[in-house]
């Protein structure tokens, strides 16, 4: 198991054949369920904000344009003022007009230029507005992405609970039981895959320096000692080993021997995957010259069935 949790179910007996994909065992999940509703909520949640956050842009956007248009007015209220202060100082020289219309217009144009100093530095401040609703909007497209990978993965922890075949195989073990709080990590059941059967047998060092990788091999089984199955050599161990007790005789168990796999082909097991079994006990025989011939007992053109 992935989590840790209480074991719901368990879908599966010892024995029974399961096809990859198919569900084992489930893992209580209330308290994931919580935090999905809970993601979702949020997720939801930081949705809904994009449409405040994009008024919030119209707004800002609006008034922009409408202190722009104010920079407007003033540069040309601006514009008139210095003209009308320049015609009442040339009227001024030649006495045409008084001191005081003089001072008049003069304050009106520190009063224009003022006022177009002001009216940009608010279209300064609107544009800042502008670009801080922005960035709050991109802001809250991240939290949405945030927000949902947050749903997903509690969505795929929910689909872990559910304990799935990951290949064709038999069930060897129930290694817990529904109502059993588990650790991560603890197997819940053992299963073999039956397409992947071999025997581990042991040869000494003068044999299996000889012996080739892909070399043909016959094993026969103390449960059917009338039929020879074909097999393939397809590993040799680089390392010596003290072979184990269930070697028959003394003298042999304390030489150092190498392990050796005899691989049953695939393609001959998949008919037959009910009968194979685990465990059993045999003897593996193996062709260490391809050119010779199988002794009659061992010819498998006529057992392999």
């Amino acid at each position: 198991s992935k989590f840790a949790g209480r074991l719901s179910e368990v879908l599966v007996q010892e024995g029974e054949f399961v096809n990859a994909g198919q569900a084992l065992a489930i893992l209580e999940s209330s308290s994931l369920e919580a935090q999905l509703d809970e993601a979702k909520a949020k997720h939801q949640e930081v949705i809904q904000s994009v449409a405040t956050a994009k008024a919030q842009i119209a707004l800002r956007e609006s008034e922009l344009a409408a202190v722009q248009a104010e920079v407007t007015q003033s540069d040309a209220a601006f514009g008139a003022a210095r003209s009308r202060f320049n015609r009442t100082n040339m009227l001024s020289k030649e006495g045409a007009a008084s001191k005081q219309e003089l001072d008049d217009d003069r304050a009106q144009l520190v009063h224009a230029e003022s006022s177009v100093h002001a009216a940009n530095a608010r279209v300064v401040a609107a544009r800042a507005a502008v670009e801080a609703a922005k960035s709050e909007l991109v802001a809250i497209d991240s939290r949405i992405g945030a927000a949902q990978a947050t749903v997903q993965r509690i969505e795929a922890d929910i689909d872990d609970t559910k304990l799935v075949a990951p290949l064709d195989a038999r069930v060897q073990l129930r290694l817990a039981e529904p109502g059993e709080v588990i650790a991560a990590g603890t197997r819940i059941l053992n299963l073999v895959d039956l397409s992947d059967v071999y025997m581990t047998f042991f040869l000494p060092e003068m044999v299996a320096g000889r012996l080739a990788i892909g070399s043909e091999a016959r094993i026969v089984l103390d449960a059917a000692p009338n039929i020879a199955i074909p097999a393939k050599i397809t590993f040799v161990a680089d390392i010596a080993q003290f072979t184990p007790k269930t070697v028959e005789t003394a003298s042999e168990r304390q030489k150092l021997m190498f392990r050796v796999k005899a691989q049953i082909p695939r393609e001959l097991l998949l008919p037959y995957l009910e009968y194979v079994k685990t465990g059993l006990p045999g003897v593996t025989y193996v062709r260490m010259d391809p050119n010779d011939e199988w002794p009659e007992h061992l010819q498998s053109s006529s057992r392999e069935r």
